[in-house]
């Protein structure tokens, strides 16, 4: 079937007429004011703006990469010479260093210094940065700073004259269904202005711990990375980003970075050329509802801490594993991805007070944060419990799992480390709710129901008061065999 094309067209009316046939005559009833329709014309706010918003352009020397190898062929064969000329040209030609070219958009925030805003992964790897201007002016960029957690560059060019320049506006007040301006490169071809409705907001697309994206229908292609969007003031609410797309081209689905979460990352990377984020030194995982169940909670929400950082800021203040973080900073935590934006947000030195869940009860507890480096401890090893290895050895089957417990000779056969303690899953039965959550032979469990454990015995026993008091799943706190933890909610079997 030939494809079909749908022209549209915007139209002011103030007030018009439908007709409509009532027993053959024509009735008209007045349809609604186009106002509610979108904006009449975005023209003079793109030609306002336009000089403001750059082409970039990058080229950098990348090493050829040899081919697919020469097939083989039997010696003698009248092909052999033919086959390894070919190829052997081929290798050689392939490689050879080559000038590899990329097209992407940018913004001035600063016409003065000439600042200039992009995306990271537009610059990335450059050895050349061009920064081409609506005017046809075309000056060479420095890099100031790069973030790529947040996937964002600050540029700088040296103007002869102050540039054209844009403000930030206030990305926390756009509402979904708020009209937005895209301006920016796609494909190459330069000044390309594109309207939409703001979609979401909040959305995570797992490309980064602070996700936390404006997604709009506004069409974003490729080359548009590192433009602005616009609300209808001229204010840069987002950074055009990412898009999803499976042919590559835009389908209405495009994701910009915050101006709120933009702005800190650029006044840093402007300032020290790097970030510095907060850091609390806590490992979390999502409240799901059956943990919320097991802890006892009305609904889930908040961050469950799954692991403390020895000598971090939340060991510190005394945060403990299987805490439930509901405040920070005075900020409710609704869900757990929030948190990690919250306290990258937070200035590094400031004392900060957390509220968690603890066995029920809710503990306000006051925290430095320091600073966050590239690659923190990001858990504390488990304390060795001397006196187990003492004990004799027991055995017992609870909630589908044949627990025993941990020795030298069950260590060994699990490769469990040293510094693991617990109880150790030796089998699993196979259609148990365990097995459900993934809990396999060799995981150590350390607490159920946030009470520690070192006997088979010992998780009867908390299985028990969980069945006395109503509860319809056990939280367990298991480590694998090198010591990670997680927290597991498992079924309580009638």
């Amino acid at each position: 079937m030939a494809p079909v094309f749908i022209r549209h067209r915007m139209i002011r009316i103030a007030y018009a007429a439908a007709g409509i046939v009532l027993g053959g005559m024509v009735a008209f009833q007045p349809i609604q004011s186009a106002h509610a329709q979108g904006p009449v014309s975005v023209a003079d706010l793109a030609e306002n703006l336009a000089d403001a918003v750059v082409n970039i352009s990058t080229a950098q020397t990348v090493q050829g990469r040899r081919s697919v190898p020469m097939p083989q062929v039997p010696d003698g064969s009248p092909f052999q010479e033919f086959f390894e000329e070919f190829f052997n040209r081929q290798n050689r030609d392939n490689d050879q260093p080559r000038r590899v070219q990329s097209l992407g958009s940018g913004f001035v925030i600063d016409g003065e210094e000439g600042i200039i805003i992009t995306n990271n992964h537009v610059i990335e790897g450059a050895d050349e940065i061009t920064a081409n201007f609506n005017d046809g002016t075309k000056l060479v960029a420095e890099i100031i700073g790069t973030d790529e957690k947040t996937d964002l560059a600050v540029l700088k060019v040296t103007p002869e004259t102050p540039l054209k320049a844009v403000d930030f506006g206030d990305s926390e007040k756009i509402r979904v269904g708020d009209w937005v301006m895209a301006i920016g490169n796609p494909f190459g071809l330069g000044g390309t202005v594109t309207v939409g409705i703001v979609s979401a907001r909040n959305r995570d697309i797992n490309s980064g711990p602070y996700d936390n994206f404006i997604q709009t229908d506004a069409s974003i292609n490729r080359g548009n990375s590192g433009g602005p969007l616009f609300d209808m003031q001229g204010n840069v609410i987002g950074i055009n980003t990412a898009i999803i797309s499976p042919s590559g081209g835009s389908i209405g689905i495009g994701f910009a970075v915050p101006a709120k979460t933009a702005i800190r990352v650029i006044d840093q990377l402007r300032e020290f050329g790097e970030t510095r984020r907060g850091w609390l030194g806590v490992r979390i995982q999502e409240v799901t509802d059956e943990i919320a169940e097991s802890l006892g909670m009305d609904e889930a929400m908040g961050a469950l801490v799954a692991g403390v950082t020895e000598d971090g800021p939340a060991a510190k203040g005394k945060i403990e594993a299987g805490d439930v973080i509901l405040k920070f900073d005075g900020q409710e935590v609704e869900a757990m991805r929030e948190l990690p934006r919250m306290v990258a947000e937070t200035a590094i030195g400031k004392d900060v007070e957390v509220v968690v869940l603890r066995k029920g009860e809710e503990v306000t507890i006051s925290v430095t944060l320091e600073r966050l480096e590239e690659n923190p401890v990001t858990e504390a090893s488990a304390q060795t419990d001397e006196d187990t290895k003492e004990k004799p050895v027991e055995k017992s089957e609870v909630l589908g799992m044949m627990l025993a417990q941990l020795d030298d000779e069950l260590r060994k056969q699990f490769s469990i480390e040293e510094d693991v303690t617990g109880v150790v899953v030796t089998e699993v039965t196979p259609g148990s709710s365990a097995e459900e959550k993934r809990v396999t032979a060799g995981d150590v469990i350390k607490e159920v129901a946030q009470e520690p454990v070192e006997t088979p015995a010992d998780v009867e026993g908390e299985i028990k008061k969980l069945k006395e008091a109503g509860r319809r799943s056990a939280l367990l706190l298991l480590a694998n065999p090198t010591g990670d933890v997680r927290f597991v909610p498992v079924r309580i079997e009638d």
